[in-house]
Formats: C-alpha cells, structure tokens, sequence
C-alpha cells in the first residue's frame, strides 16, 4: 500500500502559475504510474496528467497540453504538476494518484491522496 499527500494548491490569477507536489510513502515509490486527476464543483473526476515508472512516457488532457508538465523524482519520492498559463476553469482539487497500470479513468485507480484545491481568478 502506498500513501499519498498533496501540496501547493492555493489561489492564482489567471495567467499565473502554481507547482503541486505529491509525496508518496510506504511501498516502493518507483513500482507505481503516476497520474494527477481533478475534479470541479459539480462534475465527474477527470484525468489531468500521467506519467510512467521512468518517466520515458507522460500524456495529458488535451485541455491543459502545453500548459502542464507532470514530472517525478524517485529519489525523493515524490510527483509533481508544473501549472503554467492558468485559467479560470482549471479550478478544481487536484488528487495524485497511485497504481500499477496507465489507465486514465479515475475508477480505475487504487490509492488517492486527500487533494489539494487549486483556484484561479479572472
């Protein structure tokens, strides 16, 4: 089992940028593809950004291509979602993900962390 704690979510205006982190603990942190997801008021959990054990294959939503970057340190055992050029409907908490497939559905995934909420101003 591994757990999962986010950080770096805050207010941002528009344009602006923020980088979450999600620290992993428990089982070895390099046998898990990691993946970010996010979720607004009102709607369904949506796939953001994923990236593989080495870090040789990273895909996105095309909503946030050229403005995100998921990155990840295993030595420090951590992930991480560079946000550049935010937008209004970026709002959402954004939850990091742990598992042992490339999936984008959110059911599909085992553990979660507690999210991290992310808000940009017009």
């Amino acid at each position: 089992q591994v757990q999962l704690v986010e950080s770096g979510g805050g207010l941002v205006q528009a344009g602006g940028s923020l980088r979450l982190s999600c620290a992993a603990s428990g089982r070895t942190f390099n046998n898990y593809v990691m993946a970010w997801f996010r979720q607004a008021p009102g709607k369904d959990r949506e796939f953001v950004a994923i990236i593989n054990r080495n870090s040789a294959f990273t895909r996105y939503a095309d909503s946030v291509k050229g403005r995100f970057t998921i990155s990840r340190d295993n030595a420090k055992n951590t992930v991480y979602l560079q946000m550049n050029s935010l937008k209004p409907e970026d709002t959402a908490v954004y939850y990091c993900a742990a598992g042992a497939l490339i999936l984008f559905d959110s059911r599909q995934w085992d553990y979660w962390g507690q999210g991290t909420q992310v808000t940009v101003s017009s």
